[in-house]
């Protein structure tokens, strides 16, 4: 049976536990005014536990559950942040060896993504490079394809950017660094069935300069913004255990997309295709003898394209609806970009679909 539920969440955000400045119930609140349907708290080094469970305001609710950012705090320069989901086990003690950390939170029955793989250093404001070194590794679901607060350092080349970008955040997200983009392709070209998530990385810090006071930035500002969308085939039904199961099935399956929906609603966004084989969703593979036919359908019209390993394979300047058929093996995956105040933007990046065919 295709997904047909549609949920909306970020993977990635810090407490007090570590260097955040909100509590649970404040990031849970901000989550809901938001409109998001879960929230996974990843605080540095430590696993908060006992905060697992559903949040409620009037009819709607939120699903919080714990998870981990991981990496070694003695190293230095400081490098290889790991987000770490649903091992229900402390596992910061093996940061220092990236491999071991992976393989055992596979063990565990857990997930493990790439935290902001390219993050360039601010030295003004003494921010390191925090970037993913250790390419070697292998065995984990996925990559951190769109971290906000990153994109945000990376504009952090002055005081004057930093205070206009701080007062304007609205124009801070044009879309992943193109570096983290290629990478990804890279890895789906090679073989590897990488799933991609987009989060806001949010702390809710408070900054002053002078008589100038802001909060950079708080949750329910970031929870508007970069988020991944996730497909289940059956709807949540209010049960913390098993409903975390579904969307973790659904996440580390790569049936989900990274919309960035400050800009306007990515719900709704679909991404299929027929074969030989029937249909499939994003995640999932397709055969097709002499081809399958690539079905796209926006939430309302933009510039569309698909990419297969890093190649354009087709564009539509302005489109809510597409059908492609395509006859080559390989990740087929959907870009989607929107004009807002006078840049081109990204809007939704879909998770690909693996096609197989007689080349």
């Amino acid at each position: 049976m295709s997904p047909s539920h549609e949920y909306v969440g970020n993977l990635h955000a810090h407490t007090i536990y570590s260097d955040g400045y909100g509590t649970h119930a404040e990031v849970a609140r901000a989550a809901l005014r938001a409109g998001l349907d879960f929230i996974v708290v990843t605080d540095h080094n430590v696993l908060v536990e006992g905060m697992d469970g559903y949040w409620h305001d009037g009819d709607r609710r939120l699903l919080m559950l714990a998870g981990e950012e991981v990496h070694d705090a003695a190293r230095v320069p400081q490098k290889n942040h790991l987000l770490i989901y649903e091992t229900r086990r402390e596992l910061a003690p093996l940061a220092t060896h990236p491999q071991d950390l992976v393989d055992a939170a596979r063990e565990a029955g857990g997930h493990t993504f790439l935290a902001h793989p390219v993050d360039p250093p601010a030295p003004l404001f003494s921010q390191q490079d925090l970037s993913w070194v250790s390419w070697e590794v292998q065995g984990y679901t996925g990559l951190e394809i769109w971290n906000f607060m990153t994109e945000y350092k990376s504009l952090l080349t002055s005081w004057a950017s930093a205070i206009y970008y701080a007062y304007r955040p609205e124009l801070i997200a044009v879309g992943p660094f193109p570096e983290v983009l290629a990478c990804w392709d890279q890895l789906l070209a090679t073989g590897h069935r990488v799933t991609a998530i987009g989060n806001t990385d949010a702390h809710a810090t408070p900054v002053r300069k002078g008589p100038l006071f802001r909060i950079i930035f708080p949750y329910e500002f970031l929870f508007r913004t970069v988020n991944t969308h996730v497909l289940t085939d059956d709807p949540l039904a209010g049960d913390v255990e098993a409903d975390r199961q579904k969307l973790f099935a659904s996440i580390s399956q790569g049936k989900s997309f990274v919309g960035y929906d400050l800009l306007a609603s990515t719900r709704g966004f679909s991404f299929a295709a027929e074969g030989d084989s029937g249909r499939a969703e994003m995640g999932e593979t397709i055969r097709g003898r002499f081809g399958v036919t690539l079905q796209i359908r926006l939430p309302q019209r933009a510039e569309l394209q698909v990419v297969r390993h890093g190649e354009i394979v087709r564009n539509w300047p302005d489109a809510d609806v597409a059908v492609l058929p395509v006859n080559r093996s390989g990740a087929y995956r959907v870009e989607a970009y929107l004009p807002f105040a006078g840049k081109r933007r990204g809007w939704i990046f879909s998770n690909p679909i693996y096609v197989e065919t007689r080349d």
